[in-house]
Parts: C-alpha cells; sequence; structure tokens
C-alpha cells in the first residue's frame, strides 16, 4: 500500500500545456512555485496524494530499451541530481505537448511535484507526481461590502477532483521504476495519450494484478461460457470462485481446479478459454501467487449473480445455487424457477 502520512512535498512547478493539434502552444515556467504558509502545503499535498488508493502498480517501459522512454530518462536524472528538477520539468512539459495531438485533448495545467518521504510496501522512498487539470468549476463567493453582502463567482480548480496523475516512486529503478496513476477524464480513444503516448507504462505483475485478471477471467468465462449453458452452472462458478479467492492466502491452479470448477471436463474448458484471453489481451496468468485481499474486495462488486427474468423479476443468488430448479410448463408455456430455503426474513 502506499501512505503519505509523513510525506513532504519539497518542490513544485506547473507549466502550461496546450493542445498541439491546435497550435494552443507551450507555456513555460521558469521558476518553482513558492508555497505560501502551512495551509497551502497541506491543501497541495491532499490534491496530489489522496486520490491514490489502488494497489494497482505500473512500470514505466520501452519496447527496444528502457532508456527510451523519455519519462524514465527525465524522472531518472531528477532522482539522481534534484538541482536538475526545473530543468527536466521542461523537458517533460514539452514531451508532453508534443503527444497532446488529439483534436479532442484538452489544454491544462502541467504539475511536476517532488515528494519525499513516501511509504510503499513498507519501504521509503522519494516520488515524483505528474499531473495536469484540465476541467474548471466556477464558485459562488459571498463577499462583504460595506453594509451589504455581494455575490460574485470565480471559475477554478476542484481540490477534490484530479482529471490526470502519475506518482513514480524511487524504487525497482531496473525495471522502469513502480508508478501509480489515475485518469479521471477522457476514458475513449484519446486519453491514451497519458497512459500509453506520454508515460508509456505496463502493469506490474504482483500478487494484485494476478488476482484481479485471474478474477477477470472466472467471471468472464461464466458470462461468456457458462451462461449459454445453464445459468445455474454461471452463478455456481463465480460463487465458488470469489468464495476460494476470499478464504485462501494463496492461489493454486490444481487447487482451483478442484475446488471451484470441479470436474475436468470443465476445467478444460476453462483452460482454453483462459489462453486465448491471455493471447487477446496480452495479459500473464500464473499458476501460483499469493492472492491480494484488497484486489478481491475491489472485484468482489462485480461478481453479483442475478438472474433477470423478462423485465419482471430479478433473482438474486448469494450462494447454495443447488437449492434452485429450472423448469418448463408446458400448460402455460413459459419458464419457470423454484427456490428452496428455511427462513423468510422480514423486509421491513
Amino acid at each position: 500500500m502506499i501512505n503519505f502520512s509523513n510525506t513532504e512535498l519539497q518542490k513544485i512547478i506547473v507549466h502550461k500545456v496546450g493542445n498541439k493539434s491546435k497550435e494552443e502552444g507551450l507555456r513555460l515556467s521558469n521558476e518553482q512555485v513558492e508555497i505560501k504558509g502551512e495551509f497551502l502545503n497541506d491543501l497541495l499535498l491532499k490534491f496530489f496524494t489522496s486520490p491514490f488508493k489502488t494497489e494497482s502498480y505500473y512500470h514505466l517501459f520501452h519496447e527496444s530499451d528502457l532508456q527510451l522512454n523519455e519519462v524514465y530518462s527525465f524522472v531518472s536524472n531528477i532522482f539522481a541530481n534534484p538541482q536538475n528538477f526545473a530543468e527536466q520539468s521542461e523537458h517533460l512539459a514539452k514531451h508532453l505537448y508534443e503527444k497532446a495531438d488529439h483534436p479532442k485533448i484538452k489544454s491544462g495545467e502541467f504539475y511536476v511535484v517532488y515528494f519525499a518521504d513516501c511509504m510503499i510496501e513498507d519501504e521509503i522512498a522519494d516520488a515524483i507526481g505528474l499531473f495536469k487539470t484540465e476541467n474548471k468549476e466556477t464558485y459562488l463567493n459571498v463577499e462583504e461590502k460595506g453594509e451589504k453582502l455581494d455575490i460574485e463567482y470565480d471559475t477554478g480548480i476542484n481540490i477534490n477532483k484530479m482529471d490526470k496523475g502519475c506518482i513514480i516512486f524511487n524504487t525497482e529503478k531496473d525495471n522502469g521504476f513502480i508508478a501509480s496513476i489515475i485518469d479521471n477524464t477522457n476514458k475513449n480513444n484519446e486519453a491514451l495519450y497519458w497512459t500509453d503516448d506520454f508515460l508509456k507504462i505496463k502493469p506490474r505483475e504482483d500478487n494484485y494484478y494476478h488476482t484481479q485478471n485471474y478474477l477477470e477471467v472466472c467471471k468472464n468465462f461464466a458470462d461468456d461460457v457458462l451462461a449459454e449453458v445453464d445459468n445455474k452452472e454461471q452463478i455456481a462458478l463465480k460463487n465458488n470462485a470469489i468464495k476460494y479467492f476470499a478464504q485462501q492466502d494463496s492461489f493454486s491452479k490444481t487447487e482451483f481446479e478442484e475446488k471451484v470448477l470441479k470436474d475436468p471436463q470443465t476445467a478444460q474448458v476453462f483452460n482454453d478459454y483462459k489462453d486465448q484471453y491471455q493471447q487477446e489481451y496480452d495479459i500473464t496468468l500464473s499458476d501460483d501467487f499469493d492472492i491480494s485481499n484488497n484486489a478481491v474486495k475491489k472485484d468482489k462488486k462485480n461478481f453479483k449473480s442475478v438472474i433477470k427474468l423478462d423485465k419482471n423479476f430479478h433473482i438474486y443468488v448469494h450462494g447454495a445455487a443447488g437449492r434452485i430448479t429450472k423448469g418448463f410448463d408446458p400448460e402455460r408455456d413459459m419458464n419457470y424457477y423454484q427456490l428452496f430455503y428455511e427462513i423468510e426474513e422480514s423486509t421491513k
């Protein structure tokens, strides 16, 4: 996990990055921001760090040579010599501007921030934050003018909403550092300029990564394959899968097949689906890894088992799929479900 409770915000500089395709230009600051007062310091620290709560981490990378990743190179230079902070921040801003060539990309403020004493996975490390704000909001401001109150308005940045951000920690340098990212705007293809073109990152293959991907494969297998065969089998696999991941400390492919898939034929169909999934989405699924509880908690909501019957009924199944029987009534020419239970709870 990431902990910023003892983190110090040491340096910050802001540049204005426009849309290159619209020739909006690039405005570089020649001085760092002077943080006036403890309150502003705490406000900025919260603004930059509070969105980063996930344990889904990334590495900077390059297909041929990591040194050719521009962000990796500039950030490495800052970590090696913090005195070059302002100069390297200009290189980062110019690199971002070169990648902002999609017509839908918004101009905005680009912040480069140096953090000291961040905690990540029980290790203390300095970090460099790269942030971009694109959206402004209108605020009302009530001012006293003599004996009356006037209402004015202004536009500014909501400190509770960060548009784009990446914090790069000075650890695992040979693998491309550890990075955590957010992107709350531009969810379509134009957003790839931040993650793929500017940062050029790939997921860090850790326990969180393997747990999250295996859960995703289980869910998609149940929805894509088993749902076409029998809703009960679909629900049973989802329930068994999330139960397995919630109760076990480590994942074993053999144990998973025994406890969740249960029969060799289903296991074979699942493994064929998994192999195809890995190729299609370019991910790696390990046969043995420690299960990330946080990944399970995050993805658990995606395993809600719901049987939707026309537009009249939804049956939410939390377990015991064996207590559901499906049938067909020839007199009514309709399908039906029978539900077997012991106690009816009050709905009041």
